[in-house]
């Protein structure tokens, strides 16, 4: 990163720099618990001279910022697996519900986006189709950062939101559903091989914000792989070449979560239900009215505050779901 020609290849200057954050990800961690208790052992030592205690506060305050770090390592210990460390492409898709699920959607956007924020990641918006009286029906997102995948995977899932609808003039109580869909991000190291002669095609124009430029070219790319059926697209790059690459990659990732279903019975439920997106599949509820609660059915976790979860606060949830999947 040092020489002074990193900056001119920027693709390559980018994947550097997520390696190097991949590396820090998991050795500063290891590095500030060993120092950690390090100091913790020094004031001990110190406090065995110490008569009067006057150091026992420093000795708690140190012993529990030790223990504090070794529960951080112990938590990213749970994210050891194979592609944990990936950057993650991140979808949420409008269920049943009608215009609440696509606000809804929408919802769960921003709740996820104000999340990467809060961790550092780079969200880049990969395609959105909005719908017709507000919010989304399918947007796609890629969060660059450590351990995105690892975190995200615990998302994956039928999501549920009660609430009051403002798209109802009575004020009646409604349900509504979306899903949710995390897939590592590949480079070169994919662990499969994409037949490009299985995949078809197609260009169009993108639609949406974007400037006159959206209208006047061809960028956008969706590529159908004919064996499974499975289509992906990117619209967000000028370039259709970008496009073109951005969603190769996806549909490599989608491949290999096919793949990954047939070894994991858990996903074979997750992903088995989320044909239909509605009643019986959720693994999440929010619940705004008549009272307020969101609740995760997995491992029977809750908080009460819907507005500190709809503004981000999700770690807690990540957190239980990857213990309890680490215990079992």
């Amino acid at each position: 990163m040092g020489g002074e020609n990193f900056w001119d290849d920027q693709e390559r200057a980018r994947s550097v720099i997520a390696s190097l954050k991949a590396v820090k990800a998991v050795v500063e961690p290891v590095e500030e618990a060993a120092r950690s208790l390090g100091d913790a052992e020094a004031l001990i030592e110190l406090g065995a001279e110490d008569e009067d205690g006057s150091l026992n506060p420093e000795i708690e305050g140190a012993l529990s910022f030790s223990e504090e770090r070794l529960a951080r390592l112990e938590f990213q210990v749970m994210l050891g697996g194979e592609n944990d460390h990936r950057s993650a492409y991140l979808t949420i898709q409008a269920g049943a519900g009608g215009a609440d699920a696509a606000d809804f959607a929408e919802m769960l956007v921003r709740m996820y986006l104000r999340w990467a924020e809060a961790k550092g990641f780079e969200a880049t918006p990969v395609e959105a189709t909005e719908a017709e009286e507000g919010g989304v029906r399918h947007a796609t997102w890629l969060l660059r950062g450590p351990y995105a995948y690892g975190y995200l995977k615990a998302e994956r899932g039928v999501h549920r939101l009660v609430r009051i609808s403002p798209y109802d003039a009575q004020n009646r109580r409604h349900t509504s559903f979306a899903a949710v869909e995390a897939l590592p991000e590949f480079e070169a190291d994919a662990p499969i091989e994409v037949d490009m002669n299985d995949v078809r095609v197609d260009t169009y124009r993108a639609a949406g914000a974007g400037g006159q430029h959206v209208n006047k070219t061809d960028s956008a790319v969706r590529m159908t792989h004919i064996p499974t059926g499975i289509v992906v697209q990117c619209q967000n790059e000028r370039s259709q070449h970008k496009n073109r690459a951005t969603a190769q990659r996806m549909l490599t990732a989608k491949l290999f979560e096919i793949r990954e279903r047939e070894r994991d019975e858990e996903l074979k439920k997750v992903y088995g239900q989320k044909g239909e997106i509605a009643w019986g599949s959720q693994i999440r509820s929010y619940v705004l009215h008549p009272y307020q609660m969101v609740k995760d059915h997995r491992t029977k976790f809750e908080i009460g505050n819907t507005t500190a979860v709809l503004d981000g606060k999700i770690d807690e949830f990540i957190e239980e779901y990857l213990r309890s999947r680490s215990a079992n």
